[in-house]
């Protein structure tokens, strides 16, 4: 089955994406404007980004220094019209107000149209963090810094970043040194917002610095220095900024300045080579501006930025980006594991290798067989459907959240809020973990030509590989999911998310063909509640921690049980199946749902033993007995 029937059936079949047509703000929408839509982003993702994912990867960004001393970056001519393709089908505002532009998509629908992308070519990008940038602003940004910068963005006339990580500081945002100061004594009262200097170091910023758009615009956080000049210790004191890159008048005008913003260097990473990462340096005089109080030094340094929301709050105002983003990290992860799972099985189903295993043994004699007709390669492409359509549907059911939180009943919509609090870090992670291992059975399946680069599989590794450190690494997002989202408001979250499974469960265990699973899931969810409780028994957060990885690993594979039990609901009474559920899809939903529920979720048990014994053998290794 193709991709599309995939996603057909999770969208219209599974999650019923034509009920959000009727709800006001998608009205003008019909199943027909959802499939056009789709069809749109499939065709330009074939056309325009497919082709060149291998070039991409080889002809990586680089730099030529320009006649002032600055670094230019140079990128191949297909990320340009691949850029502009999508810019022009206007999928960077799909979601925004008409009267701006917008389609009024829902998210749903946004997300699986964007999926196309991240199957064909993941690092060309398709503007998460411009969205993301832009999204950020119309929520925390005033009037003025909407108008001039978040629409610029939404058109594609200028592109996005966040800037949250420092050479010397990486996920730990409390010791940021990158530090802002009010240019001068009307800095308050400028249009665009109160305008402050800034001075410091970025790494890590993914297109931080290319020609694809007239100007960049930065999203910085910074520390403003207390009245005795230090800066405030712990997240509390982080502001967040608007730097672009080249400085604008008040009409959104280019002024024809470059702000004191500079590329430093790429950075060359094993993976994504189609998106420059860089070192961006702020403020060092390189591009001086001159302005009322002359920056730090009186000559023009410090970049320019413009305070977003309030000061302190940019951290607050940063985690709707960086949200935004970790769902997206998961889709990438997805797609890329689902890319490598295609092409195993279309090398699997046309390899022939071996003969097939009688009472008397192999027959030289006979034919060879395809290799998906091996019991051990059919293990391997279970486990890579497994995981990738387990991914997609988890995606999509969040996707569908956000839609929740944006158009239902405030009863709904809270509970949407707090289900995507706790569901987050597992869809950011989750992915970001077992569709790697996905994409390392799709190198195994095709065996000693998966290690060449005759086939796509080996890229689609070293580019997965990278998703777990994106937008934070497991520790961090387990210390997330641990620590707070499943303990916040005393625990509602994760007794809604509950619930749900229930409600699954007792729909599951009506059919014969399911009652078993249901049970395990039964089973396993009052597992991952014991253990919660048994980390915290002692309210020790050292205690409770320690094993906060093997935690989300273990939640997270009963959320992807409970998604392949809900869409084994769906196909399961054949009688009634409709739309996309064919036989072939029954099948194969159900043989999933099996493989799952046998082979990965018996892992949890381990895992939830060291969480709920608060066991402490990594914690109190001694350094030096390493």
């Amino acid at each position: 089955m193709s991709y599309r029937q995939t996603l057909d059936f999770l969208l219209h079949d599974w999650l019923h994406a034509d009920t959000l047509t009727q709800r006001q703000r998608y009205a003008e929408h019909s199943r027909e404007t959802f499939d056009a839509v789709l069809d749109t982003c499939e065709r330009i993702a074939r056309e325009k980004y497919a082709p060149f994912n291998r070039l991409i990867d080889t002809e990586e960004p680089r730099t030529v220094t320009e006649a002032d001393g600055s670094l230019r970056v140079v990128l191949p001519q297909a990320t340009h019209e691949a850029h502009r393709a999508y810019a022009e089908s206007g999928m960077l505002s799909a979601a925004q107000d008409h009267d701006i532009g917008g389609m009024q998509l829902p998210y749903l629908v946004e997300a699986a149209a964007n999926s196309f992308f991240g199957l064909a070519s993941i690092s060309m990008g398709s503007g998460l963090l411009t969205v993301g940038n832009a999204n950020l602003l119309m929520m925390h940004g005033t009037e003025k810094q909407k108008q001039v910068f978040a629409l610029k963005e939404f058109s594609g006339q200028w592109s996005g970043t966040m800037c949250l990580s420092e050479p010397q500081a990486g996920s730990s945002l409390s010791d940021i040194a990158t530090k802002a100061i009010p240019d001068g004594a009307d800095f308050a009262q400028d249009p665009l917002g109160p305008r402050y200097r800034l001075r410091g170091n970025k790494m890590w910023i993914s297109a931080g610095e290319h020609d694809l758009t007239e100007n960049i615009v930065h999203l910085v956080l910074a520390k403003i220095p207390g009245p005795d000049g230090k800066l405030v210790p712990g997240v509390k004191g982080i502001s967040l900024f608007i730097v672009p890159k080249k400085l604008v008048n008040a009409d959104g005008e280019l002024t024809g300045q470059r702000n004191d913003v500079a590329l430093a260097g790429l950075n060359h990473k094993c993976g994504w080579r189609g998106t420059t990462n860089t070192l961006l340096n702020f403020g060092e005089g390189q591009f001086p501006v001159n302005g009322a109080s002359g920056g730090y030094d009186g000559n023009g340094a410090g970049a320019v930025g413009y305070l977003v929301g309030q000061p302190g709050e940019g951290l607050r105002c940063m985690f709707h980006m960086m949200n935004e983003a970790r769902i997206g990290i998961g889709m990438a992860a997805t797609m890329l594991g689902m890319a490598g799972y295609h092409a195993a099985l279309d090398y699997a189903k046309n390899r022939p290798q071996g003969r097939p295993i009688t009472g008397a043994g192999k027959d030289a004699s006979q034919p060879q067989i395809r290799i998906i007709e091996h019991a051990d390669v059919k293990r391997m492409l279970l486990a890579q459907k497994s995981y990738c359509e387990g991914s997609l549907a988890l995606q999509l059911y969040c996707a569908r959240l956000v839609d929740e939180q944006r158009t239902g009943t405030p009863e709904d919509a809270d509970e949407a809020r707090l289900l995507l609090e706790v569901l987050t870090p597992i869809a950011k992670s989750w992915p970001s973990e077992w569709c790697l291992e996905a994409n390392s059975l799709a190198i195994q399946v095709h065996g000693g030509y998966g290690y060449t680069r005759d086939f796509p599989v080996e890229q689609y590794w070293r580019d997965q590989r990278l998703n777990m450190i994106h937008e934070g690494t497991h520790g961090v997002q387990a210390l997330d999911l641990l620590g707070r989202k499943v303990r916040m408001e005393g625990g509602r979250g994760l007794t809604l998310l509950a619930a749900r499974m229930n409600a699954t469960i007792e729909r599951a265990i009506q059919q014969p063909e399911l009652a078993e699973h249901a049970n395990a899931l039964a089973q396993a969810l009052q597992q991952v509640g014991a253990a919660t409780k048994a980390a915290w028994a002692t309210e020790n957060p050292t205690e409770a921690l320690a094993n906060a990885v093997p935690y989300l690993q273990a939640f997270g594979h009963v959320v992807l049980a409970w998604m392949w039990l809900d869409l084994a609901c769906r196909v399961a009474p054949a009688d009634t199946t409709g739309g996309a559920v064919t036989a072939d899809r029954r099948m194969g939903v159900l043989h999933a749902t099996c493989y799952f529920f046998h082979y990965e979720l018996t892992k949890i048990k381990p895992w939830l033993q060291v969480v709920a014994a608060r066991d402490l053998t990594c914690a109190t290794m001694p350094e030096a007995a390493f």
